[in-house]
């Protein structure tokens, strides 16, 4: 169990965050047509998984616009927005903002992911939903970066996301 803060207040966070060197668990989560969407779909290409609660919050979707930004930048590389909003509320918001490089994908149907991945808030006003965290994998799943933000509220290290690609 990790902990991190929600408007500095301390909140538990369940599941085990994949560390720097290990292979990042499996998962299956829905896509923006309502499939089925694997991590092994990705097989090949490096991912940056963007995780957080709600693309609904002003710190959500700041990180879906910058990762979408960046993406384009990045060879071999899809940036995966991973949050609990249906795909349709995903969608809605990706549409209007203009965003077409990242890929959205929801745990509508994969709620393990969120103990898979060391994510699940436990505690608090935010409970059932995923923490703030980016992974960096490399084409065999290989986790290269990882990050799970210390305080909910504030936005991830961008830079040390991007420099794990090099």
């Amino acid at each position: 169990m990790s902990q991190v803060t929600f408007k500095g207040q301390p909140i538990s966070i369940d599941g085990q965050f994949p560390a720097v060197g290990s292979t990042a668990p499996a998962f299956s989560l829905v896509g923006g047509d309502l499939s089925d969407v694997a991590l092994s779909g990705f097989a090949g290409k490096r991912k940056v998984l963007n995780i957080f609660p709600s693309i609904d919050t002003g710190v959500c979707a700041a990180s879906v616009r910058r990762f979408n930004e960046l993406a384009g930048k990045l060879d071999n590389t899809v940036v995966l927005c991973i949050s609990a909003d249906l795909p349709f509320a995903q969608a809605r918001f990706c549409g209007a903002e203009g965003l077409e490089r990242v890929t959205n994908l929801s745990l509508m149907r994969g709620r393990q992911f969120l103990n898979d991945y060391g994510v699940a808030i436990a505690s608090g006003p935010l409970a059932g939903l995923a923490a703030r965290a980016v992974l960096v994998l490399d084409g065999h799943d290989k986790v290269l970066h990882a990050e799970l933000v210390s305080e909910i509220g504030h936005e991830p290290n961008y830079d040390a996301a991007l420099k794990a690609l090099g």
